[in-house]
């Protein structure tokens, strides 16, 4: 992309704009001489070394690859560029790549191009699509890496990347590492012993594309980037943008500044959790800070392979001696001394009790393997919503479609489910696996299956797609459940 300028004719802009407009020719100039000196600070390349430099053909990563290749012969690095074509775009995709391969063939760089079925891989592991093009990108990439011999991977992440994924992190509930943020220099988490470097994350998209538009470098637009379809393009869209016009115009600046300050203050826990771990002469575990408590905690979990969960971590923190079950089905509990003490957990096994339930009243109610369940059974008003707003504890199904003879029972091998909004029914086991529930709490889940023995409900998880209410339902069928003992939504009334 090049632009022209001087035209004849043109009125002389003002001496200020022009002033304006030197500075940001300036500043766009500046950039390789500023990536150089980010590289230099946090020692991500050494003159002399390789790098593998991922390419997308979007502006990020082709100025990357620009700004990189400038300084390769004075730092004397060898670059190769990977492009990971995710076939998610039919024709688009195709030419993603061979700008790609175009561009490396000009700079005289070695080109390495791969591609995976996205959407067969986010089906099979249960993944939304953007999860699962970024788990089969890193595998490609450290593939890549380890077979050409390189250690350093480059990606173009940038600071507006960085504000984005703080919201999204902060919106997940994450913890101090979380919210840290993408590193300098980081691990891959295909292949821990190749390095990921991103020289790109001081800078602004904004700086980005008008250092692009000066130095004429071509690329290309993902169209995708611009639906609202994914949390992250709501967040780059919508949210952030009314963010920087009415509270904050310099989210770049303040964001990775916090970012940096909650990363400096998670790694100070974790050293203090480090020396209390090795030290031999201990303060009490019951007086140590509640950040290095929760540190202490999810090292030894990292270290007995078991995923250090929020709750997980403050059951283990606040009740000693009390064994509770990891997501991997790891019995463990905490003695006194803060010490992690683990046992293999007994041999579950697919529960065998079943009920049969006539819904055929208008409401009504029964008990089932420690939950409670009711049930209301009313006519669809004209007009009334079609997706009537869930709360917990309680669902809004079309009544027809589940008739009026249900089983109830436990997760059976082999079970398959669809969930709201999931395109095609997939294995029980693996929903459970995605929406992180133990694996010693599947076998004491309910599973509600209709007479003609399609599963529509399962506790924990979206009600079944087959089930829903639509424009067309006749009858509407408020679920109602509770786990004894436990505080519930609302319940039908009497």
């Amino acid at each position: 992309m090049k632009v022209k300028c001087g035209r004849r004719g043109r009125r002389p802009r003002p001496a200020c704009q022009r002033r304006d407009s030197a500075a940001t020719v300036r500043r766009m100039a500046d950039l390789p001489a500023r990536v150089l000196a980010a590289i230099r600070e946090h020692r991500l390349l050494a003159p002399g070394e390789s790098v593998l430099v991922a390419v997308s053909g979007g502006c990020d990563s082709m100025v990357l690859l620009d700004v990189l290749h400038r300084h390769a012969g004075p730092e004397k690095w060898r670059l190769a560029v990977a492009h990971f074509n995710h076939q998610l775009r039919g024709r688009a995709s195709d030419a993603d790549e061979a700008l790609a391969a175009r561009t490396a063939r000009r700079l005289g760089v070695p080109f390495h191009a791969g591609r995976g079925p996205v959407r067969l891989h986010a089906r099979k592991r249960g993944l939304s699509l953007e999860m699962a093009a970024r788990e089969l990108r890193h595998q490609f990439l450290a593939a890549t890496a380890r077979a050409i011999g390189v250690a350093k991977i480059a990606l173009a992440h940038h600071a507006d990347d960085q504000v984005e994924t703080f919201f999204l992190r902060v919106l997940r509930g994450s913890g101090g590492e979380g919210l840290a943020g993408m590193k300098w220099l980081s691990p891959s988490p295909a292949d821990p012993v190749r390095q990921l470097i991103r020289p790109l994350l001081a800078e602004t998209r904004a700086s980005l594309v008008a250092y692009a538009a000066a130095a004429g470098i071509e690329f290309r637009e993902d169209a995708s980037n611009r639906r609202l379809d994914t949390p992250r393009n709501i967040l780059r869209g919508r949210v952030l943008p009314v963010l920087r016009r009415l509270v904050q115009p310099a989210l770049e600046v303040t964001v990775p500044r916090l970012m940096m300050l909650i990363g400096d203050e998670a790694d100070f826990a974790a050293g203090a959790a480090r020396r209390w771990l090795a030290s031999r002469r201990r303060t009490a575990f019951a007086r140590l800070h509640p950040a290095v408590q929760r540190q202490v905690i999810q090292m030894q979990l990292r270290e007995l392979g078991a995923e250090p969960g929020f709750e997980l971590v403050e059951r283990l923190r606040r009740e000693p001696d009390r064994p509770t079950m990891t997501p991997g089905g790891l019995r463990v509990w905490r003695d006194e001394t803060g010490r992690l003490q683990a046992g293999e957990a007994p041999k579950l096994e697919f529960a065998p009790q079943r009920r049969a339930v006539e819904l055929t009243s208008p409401r009504g109610e029964c008990e089932f393997a420690g939950l409670r369940l009711a049930w209301q059974v009313s006519r669809r008003r004209v007009g009334a919503p079609v997706h009537m707003a869930a709360r917990s504890g309680r669902e809004c199904l079309d009544a027809d479609l589940v008739g009026n003879r249900i089983l109830l029972r436990h997760w059976q091998a082999g079970d398959r489910f669809q969930p709201l909004g999931l395109a095609q029914a997939a294995k029980l086991q693996d929903l459970f696996t995605n929406a992180k529930v133990p694996r010693a709490e599947r076998h004491q889940r309910v599973v509600a299956v209709t007479e003609r023995g399609a599963i529509f409900w399962v506790e924990g998880l979206r009600p079944g797609e087959q089930v829903r209410l639509t424009s067309g339902s006749r009858r509407v069928l408020e679920w109602y459940w509770e786990r004894l003992g436990v505080t519930s939504g609302p319940q039908p009334e009497a």
